[in-house]
């Protein structure tokens, strides 16, 4: 299979230099070059390629950002990030943003060319390293994320929310926190109120998206 691919980077002399080494090869394509990533963009869009390599780091906007919109756009086509350092702090959003790996870009010529082939197989080129780290950061991302979906909430009212979600009455509220049933319908108006939401059904649905019951247990 014949794989086409768009090179990205700011120095001309690298582009020169990537388009020679991967047209030499059999089954590589150079559909095109772009020095930003704005034109990386445009022309992804234009060209439709199986693969993007392209620098992490540009001026103006970069690379991740770049990648993201690739993505959005164009989620079959898959983008290499070419980086100076494993340790790259970018590397986290360029992970997080949709690509597939990356290669340092003091590795060999032959290392570019089997990254990329193992990317056109529809492998990913993570370091386990920091793999691991971007999961922790998601992780911690989601935990923010929930703790201000639910920062209005007592601990009280977030265990009544937590059993509207599953569809329980007041009265079955009632009977399983040991409280007297004006008592629920007094915390689920709470809680419509303080969330902004109108009816049983909204809450439930407003606590499933937001992982209420995950949340509960980070708690616990």
């Amino acid at each position: 299979m014949t794989l086409r691919i768009l090179i990205v980077d700011d120095h001309e002399v690298v582009r020169l230099g990537l388009r020679t080494l991967l047209n030499n090869q059999a089954n590589f394509v150079v559909v095109d070059e772009a020095a930003s990533a704005k034109e990386a963009v445009e022309k992804t869009l234009q060209h439709r390629p199986d693969i993007v390599v392209m620098d992490i780091r540009m001026p103006g906007e970069n690379g991740i950002e770049a990648c993201r919109q690739i993505k959005a756009h164009l989620p079959n086509t898959e983008v290499l990030m070419l980086t100076s350092y494993a340790e790259d702090e970018m590397l986290f959003d360029a992970i997080s943003a949709g690509a597939a790996g990356y290669v340092l870009k003091q590795g060999g010529g032959d290392e570019l060319i089997r990254a990329i082939q193992r990317v056109g197989q529809g492998e990913a080129l993570l370091d386990p390293a920091v793999t691991q780290r971007v999961l922790a950061r998601v992780r911690q991302a989601t935990r923010q994320e929930q703790a201000a979906a639910f920062s209005e909430l007592t601990e009280q009212e977030l265990r009544v929310l937590g059993l509207v979600s599953e569809g329980r009455t007041n009265k079955e509220i009632a009977k399983t926190l040991f409280l007297g049933e004006g008592t629920v319908r007094n915390y689920v108006s709470s809680i419509l109120s303080k969330l902004g939401l109108t009816n049983r059904a909204e809450a439930a649905a407003y606590a499933v998206r937001h992982n209420l019951h995950e949340f509960l247990e980070e708690l616990s």
